[in-house]
């Protein structure tokens, strides 16, 4: 029972790196209508940026916040240079771009980086017990940074004059066309927001784990699973499916070990698709 505990925990922690992930995801897909392929290797330039800058700054926070500006420039610009001048054509060539900007950033990530898995200079912090059961100091930090960047972003989408225009434009885009919102500056928030949540992610993971050119990538089945199966387009439902595809891998990997526990979201991602098309949270859209 003990262990079982244990793994329930870290699998919260993975699953709310996972939910951050699927929430730029989805973010992207409510509004700019096509999945982002790029999302993994945004949240490995993140990871890299915060390497980087603690390595300047000598802080993990100034280095985290260095990550975070990188991930948004570089979503920012990304949507500037190749999904702007594709946006009135077919999502699935929006969709191939986002593969085309995946494989370049982690090409630039090899080229200036190398191969070799870097880690963030961390203090060790021992484990300490509760009712017999070990909590990792910094599984909770994780989480707790994991949580306050999920909160800013639901309140900017909820309570700020610009989110409620990024959910009208989700809601109905030629509707919100048609009341005066410009396009312009929803499309730079969304991508400003979608490219620093995925950078926080990828920071969180690399703190986690370790850092390498592959390390977004991988991550990207588990992000596009959750958003699947938390509903497309439904932010709160990607974070909660994240959390439950992270319990689920932790749980699993006594029994497949860590380096299958990656097709658990593989599999719940073919049982949402056979069984719940829609997700946990979307709803049934009637065309005519």
């Amino acid at each position: 029972m003990t262990s079982f505990v244990e793994l329930l925990l870290s699998g919260i922690t993975s699953g709310l790196i996972i939910g951050l992930a699927g929430l730029s995801v989805t973010l992207v897909f409510g509004i700019a209508r096509f999945s982002n392929a790029a999302t993994g290797d945004t949240m490995t330039l993140g990871a890299y940026g915060a390497l980087m800058g603690t390595s300047l700054t000598g802080s993990l926070l100034a280095g985290g916040l260095i990550g975070l500006v990188a991930g948004a420039l570089s979503a920012i610009l990304a949507y500037l240079l190749v999904f702007r001048p594709l946006q009135n054509r077919s999502p699935i060539s929006s969709l191939l771009a986002s593969i085309g900007v995946a494989f370049f950033i982690r090409a630039v990530l090899g080229l200036v980086f190398g191969h070799d898995q870097m880690v963030f200079q961390m203090d060790l912090v021992r484990p300490f017990r509760l009712l017999g059961v070990r909590i990792q100091p910094n599984d909770l930090k994780f989480a707790g940074v994991a949580i306050l960047t999920l909160a800013l972003v639901f309140v900017v989408l909820h309570l700020t004059p610009i989110g409620r225009r990024m959910r009208a434009v989700a809601d109905n885009p030629l509707l919100a066309r048609v009341s005066g919102i410009a396009p312009r500056a929803v499309m730079f928030t969304l991508w400003a927001i979608a490219g620093a949540v995925a950078a926080v992610a990828g920071i969180l993971l690399g703190m986690k784990t370790v850092v390498s050119p592959e390390s977004g990538w991988d991550m990207l089945l588990p992000a596009f699973a959750a958003a699947v199966l938390g509903g497309i387009g439904h932010p709160v439902g990607a974070v909660l499916a994240g959390v439950i595809i992270g319990v689920a891998q932790e749980l699993a990997t006594p029994f497949v070990g860590f380096t299958y526990k990656i097709a658990i979201s593989f599999l719940v991602l073919l049982l949402v698709l056979l069984v719940r098309p829609r997700g946990l949270f979307g709803k049934i859209e009637g065309v005519r």
